[in-house]
C-alpha cells in the first residue's frame, strides 16, 4: 500500500492556523485506525460533502447554463485556496510536476463537461448510481497503469456495489424515453473520464501535496473552462453567487478529502465505500427536490452499504494480520 511520504523541503507546505488545527485533530482522533481505515473515513467524507454540493448546482444549473455553472464552480475553488495561498507563500504551492497537473486538469474538465450537462436533466440518485461505474474503470486502470494488488475481496465487494447499481438503474432505464435515456447515457460517459482524473490525481500524490493538487486542479479547470462559459454568459443573481461560493467550500474541502484518502491506501481499496453516496443523494434528492426513493433505489443502495461494510471489515482484519507478522 501506498503510505503519505515523509515531508521533504520540497513537499512539505505550512499549514494555516485554522486548517492545521482541524488537520491535527483529526489525525490524533483517527490515529489509532489503519491507514485503510483512515482512507475510508476520508473517502466517506469527500462523498458526503460532493452530494450536498451536487444538490446545490443542480439547482444552479436549472437556472444558468452547465458551462458557466462549470466555470464559477471551480473559480470559486481558486478563491477558497487564495487566502492559503497567500499565507504560506507561492513557493508552497509550486508544482514538481506542471505538465501533470495540467493533463489532468484537462482530462478532469473534460468529464465536468459531460456531467454538467446531464446534471439537471436526471434525478440525484440516478446520477449518484451511475457514478458508481467509475470504480470499475479505476480498479482496471491501478491495475494496469499504477502496479496496484488486485485482491479477490475488493473485485468482488465492487462487482456486488455495480450490481446494486443495476438494481437501482435498470428499471429506469427501461422506463425512460428516448431523451431521458440519451441525458443517462452523457453521464454515464463521464465515468470513465473521470477515472482518467483520478487515476493521475494518485500518481501526483507521489510528488505533490494534498494542497498542491487541489490548488492545480481548481486553477486547471477554471482556466479550460472559461472558453465554453463566455459565449453563454449571464450575470447570476446574489443568490446564485451565494450558492456558488458555498460549492467553491464544498468542493475543495471534497478534494482534499478525497487526496487525503488516496495518500493512505491504495486508489482501489478507498472505491466500494463510494457506493454510500447513494444513501447521501437519495435523502437530499428527497429533502431538496422531492424525488422519493424507489423501492429498486432503496434495494440497491442496500446490497451496496452491505458490500461496503464487508469490504472495510475485511481490509482492517488484513492489515491488522499483517501489522502484527514479525
Amino acid at each position: 500500500m501506498s503510505a503519505e511520504p515523509a515531508p521533504t523541503s520540497l513537499t512539505r507546505a505550512p499549514r494555516p492556523g485554522i486548517a492545521g488545527r482541524v488537520h491535527r485533530a483529526l489525525h490524533e482522533r483517527t490515529a489509532h485506525l489503519s491507514p485503510t481505515m483512515r482512507a475510508l473515513l476520508w473517502s466517506m467524507g469527500a462523498g458526503f460533502l460532493f452530494s450536498v454540493l451536487n444538490a446545490i448546482a443542480r439547482t444552479l444549473t436549472q437556472h444558468l447554463h452547465p458551462m458557466e455553472a462549470q466555470f464559477l464552480r471551480y473559480l470559486f475553488g481558486v478563491a477558497v485556496m487564495l487566502p492559503l495561498v497567500a499565507r504560506a507563500g507561492l513557493a508552497a504551492y509550486r508544482p514538481q510536476r506542471i505538465g501533470g497537473q495540467f493533463l489532468r486538469g484537462a482530462v478532469h474538465a473534460l468529464g465536468l463537461m459531460l456531467w454538467f450537462s446531464a446534471l439537471p436533466k436526471i434525478p440525484l440518485a440516478d446520477m449518484t448510481a451511475i457514478g458508481f461505474t467509475g470504480p470499475i474503470f479505476i480498479m482496471i486502470g491501478a491495475w494496469l497503469f499504477l502496479s496496484e494488488p488486485m485482491r479477490w475481496e475488493r473485485w468482488l465487494a465492487t462487482g456486488i456495489g455495480f450490481a446494486g447499481m443495476l438494481v437501482v438503474l435498470g428499471p429506469k432505464f427501461a422506463g425512460s424515453g428516448v431523451q431521458a435515456g440519451w441525458w443517462h447515457l452523457v453521464m454515464l460517459a463521464s465515468a470513465p473520464v473521470f477515472a482518467a482524473s483520478y487515476l493521475l490525481t494518485k500518481a501526483l500524490t507521489r510528488s505533490e501535496t494534498t494542497e498542491v493538487i487541489v490548488f492545480w486542479q481548481a486553477l486547471t479547470v477554471t482556466a479550460f473552462s472559461l472558453p465554453l462559459a463566455l459565449p453563454v454568459w449571464q450575470w447570476p443573481g446574489a443568490w446564485q453567487w451565494a450558492g456558488f461560493a458555498v460549492c467553491g467550500l464544498l468542493g475543495t474541502f471534497g478534494h482534499y478529502c478525497l487526496t487525503r484518502s488516496y495518500r493512505q491506501a491504495d486508489i482501489s481499496a478507498t472505491q466500494s465505500v463510494k457506493f454510500l453516496d447513494l444513501i447521501w443523494a437519495s435523502l437530499l434528492g428527497l429533502a431538496v427536490f422531492g424525488d422519493i426513493p424507489t423501492l429498486s433505489t432503496l434495494i440497491g443502495g442496500a446490497i451496496i452499504s452491505a458490500a461496503t461494510i464487508w469490504l472495510a471489515r475485511r481490509e482492517s482484519r488484513a492489515l491488522s494480520r499483517m501489522d502484527s507478522e514479525p
